[in-house]
């Protein structure tokens, strides 16, 4: 007799509580240890006092990245669609490549300390305006809110605990440390949560593997079409031209133009740290799908092919997640599983709370509302800030089950990021992009997205999401190259500095000589022979 999935007995040991206590206690000592190393200076609070080595950037870059949307959507999406799912975690080399080249040396060298502080450098105070007020909303409503909501409700299913009380849990933890210590305490936990979460989801993905007979040979001989990652460009999930596409959009803008990610490069001790962070987080993004969408490939093997339980087939794949755990995970090997998946929502939310207060204090409070506000005043309003984020994004949480975990983030980051990443990329490659040019892209950007996906979705025209944004961003950068064409050519002093120029990378490293095991080309090309292996063997 086939199980109802919802209905499986599932219970947290004694010894699950204690591991999961214990790892949480642990995160939030670690948060209190970092907060104390804080200097009380701006730069010591939201930037760490640009002292961070490349292992804890690298780390701490993954760790942010990964969080329930991650796991419970795209095991989810994976069970649904199959292994090209795994694209959104192993497509990375391409993205980092271009951070690395292009974004790292000018951000490191200019001493950047936030996104809107590069734009108001670069074209003038309203471009930066327009991306922090932006950017506010979409980390609190964006970001923030599914994060919190995948999280809670997955360990709500699991335990039976209220939801509410789960989110204010997690809130409560994050805001300990988050608040207190800055940036300098959220790299140091996501350092350590990155760890837990590598470790339960390889455990768990291999535990679960384990209960199919025949293994991973099995599941690809039963559906051998599921385990491809290539998917034609017509394909309404993964289309890999997309995939291209977004390389040079929505991928480069999370990568390199989103604080919350960069934010932690823009800490680094030095450029060769922060590149070097970046090859690192490369290395441990092989291991991601094994954590998050590969499981799904498990599930789906094991409900839809061995018929061990009812399926969750069309609409519920947001609960495979907590299957698997229901299905496989034995006594103390959950509290284990779980301690890094709620490490993984505690990671995103702190990086989230800790940027909006960092955007808010250092481009709204200080820029627009007092400027002659001092270390100790804008200290406290980044931290004020934080806390109201995270309040907010609770009472949002619940709207992102209209449309599913997966859906919601991916369009959402989709249609905001359009118009930032075409103007910036013009900005750093183009001399001749101006401030009229700028304003255009930002605000007819954002027009231009949300009149286009409309205007396909009156027509009934199916268009991946993926194909709506690059079109935007086609169309608004054309924007902005004919404004900057047409208007005055008119720029800040000093906006040269913030032009790419090959020469960054020759001088990436301060002219300091490195023995080979060290260079940055070397380790890269290493990472890039391992990522073409895999798309090599699963194309």
């Amino acid at each position: 007799m086939k199980l109802e999935p919802s209905l499986m007995h599932f219970a947290l040991s004694p010894l699950d509580l204690a591991i999961i206590g214990a790892s949480m206690a642990l995160s939030v000592t670690v948060g209190f240890w970092a907060s104390r190393r804080v200097e009380k200076t701006t730069r010591g609070f939201f930037l760490a006092s640009g002292r961070m080595p490349w292992w804890l950037i690298g780390a701490a870059f993954v760790s942010t990245s990964v969080s329930s949307e991650q796991i419970v959507g795209t095991v989810g999406a994976a069970y649904k669609h199959g292994m090209g799912i795994a694209n959104w975690e192993w497509w990375c080399l391409p993205t980092y490549a271009l951070v690395m080249i292009f974004f790292i040396p000018l951000y490191l060298k200019n001493r950047i300390t936030t996104v809107p502080e590069l734009l108001a450098r670069r074209f003038g105070p309203a471009c930066g305006n327009i991306y922090s007020g932006v950017m506010l909303f979409a980390y609190v409503f964006l970001f923030l809110a599914p994060a919190l909501y995948g999280g809670s409700v997955t360990f709500s299913k699991l335990t039976g605990w209220p939801p509410a009380a789960v989110l204010a849990g997690i809130v409560v933890l994050v805001g300990l440390y988050t608040i207190l210590g800055g940036l300098n305490s959220v790299m140091w936990t996501d350092a350590l949560q990155c760890v837990m979460l590598v470790i339960g989801g390889v455990v768990l993905f291999f535990t679960a593997l384990h209960h199919i007979p025949g293994g991973w040979t099995a599941m690809v001989q039963a559906a051998p079409e599921r385990f491809h990652l290539y998917h034609p460009p017509g394909d309404p999930e993964a289309p890999f031209l997309g995939l291209i596409t977004a390389t040079f959009g929505v991928f480069l803008f999370y990568q390199s133009t989103n604080q919350v990610m960069i934010q932690r490069v823009l800490a680094a001790r030095s450029t060769w740290d922060g590149l070097m962070g970046i090859v690192f987080a490369g290395f441990i993004n092989l291991l991601r799908p094994l954590v998050t969408c590969l499981l799904g490939l498990v599930v789906y093997h094991w409900i839809e092919k061995m018929g061990q339980a009812e399926s969750l087939l069309p609409d519920r794949q947001d609960q495979v997640f907590p299957f698997a755990l229901r299905a496989f995970a034995p006594s103390g090997l959950r509290g284990i599983i779980l301690a890094g998946f709620l490490a993984a929502v505690m990671s995103a939310v702190s990086a989230l709370a800790n940027s909006v207060g960092t955007i808010f204090s250092l481009d709204v409070y200080r820029d627009l509302l007092r400027p002659q506000a001092n270390d100790r005043q804008l200290i406290l309003t980044g931290r004020i800030a934080s806390g109201a984020a995270l309040v907010l994004a609770c009472a949002a949480a619940p709207l992102v089950a209209r449309v599913g975990i997966f859906t919601y983030f991916q369009t959402g980051v989709t249609y905001m990021a359009t118009p930032f990443v075409s103007v910036i990329l013009l900005g750093v490659l183009w001399p001749r992009t101006n401030y009229a040019g700028a304003v255009a892209g930002l605000v007819g950007g954002l027009i231009i997205q949300i009149s286009l996906a409309v205007g396909l979705w009156l027509c009934d025209v199916k268009l991946n999401w993926l194909y709506i944004g690059s079109i935007a961003q086609l169309l608004t950068m054309i924007l902005v190259i004919v404004v900057s064409l047409w208007k005055p050519s008119t720029r800040p002093p000093n906006f040269e500095s913030l032009l790419w120029k090959p020469a960054l990378l020759s001088s990436y490293d301060e002219g300091r000589r490195r023995p080979w095991y060290q260079w940055v080309k070397v380790w890269f090309a290493f990472y890039a022979l391992l990522w073409t292996l895999i798309y090599w063997k699963f194309w």
